[in-house]
């Protein structure tokens, strides 16, 4: 499982042209779902993120998390965040889970996440075409696979 977590001023996803999901301050999050992913790597994921402190203090310094901030989240799942591009120039997807496999595992981050940070997620829509909407704050990006724990 692969995350790019993004700090967003606001963000938005569209299908379309309707807004399904809208959020103010908080984070994005790219998620990209591996035919191997468990439920202990969703977990893992969800945790590290709610937790993590990519948030600015009364200082100007990283570190408040989410949950210190109050921040909202919108869940996307992104199976392209799965590509290699080892060979040639087109990238290959075999990494990617198939919808039966990573439809669950997207329902359950959700789920997690909510738990976790006790709020409502935003989501997109699991293999549409999305639009998506933000403004980075900083920027700050940050990628995260479970694979590595890093």
């Amino acid at each position: 499982m692969k995350a790019v977590i993004q700090r967003v001023n606001h963000a938005s996803v569209q299908i379309e042209g309707q807004i399904i999901s809208k959020i103010q301050n908080g984070l994005l999050v790219l998620l990209g779902i591996t035919q191997t992913d468990s439920s202990e790597d969703t977990k893992w994921l969800c945790n590290k993120i709610v937790n993590l402190r990519i948030f600015n203090d009364e200082h100007g310094v990283m570190n408040k998390s989410l949950a210190d901030v109050q921040g909202d989240v919108i869940i996307v799942s992104q199976f392209t965040l799965m590509a290699s591009t080892k060979k040639g120039h087109r990238p290959s997807y075999i990494k990617a889970a198939n919808a039966e496999t990573a439809i669950p595992i997207y329902e359950q981050f959700i789920s997690e996440f909510e738990t976790l940070s006790g709020k409502k997620v935003g989501a997109g829509k699991f293999g549409a075409d999305m639009k998506i909407d933000l403004q980075n704050d900083g920027p700050v990006t940050i990628i995260i696979d479970t694979e590595t724990k890093q």
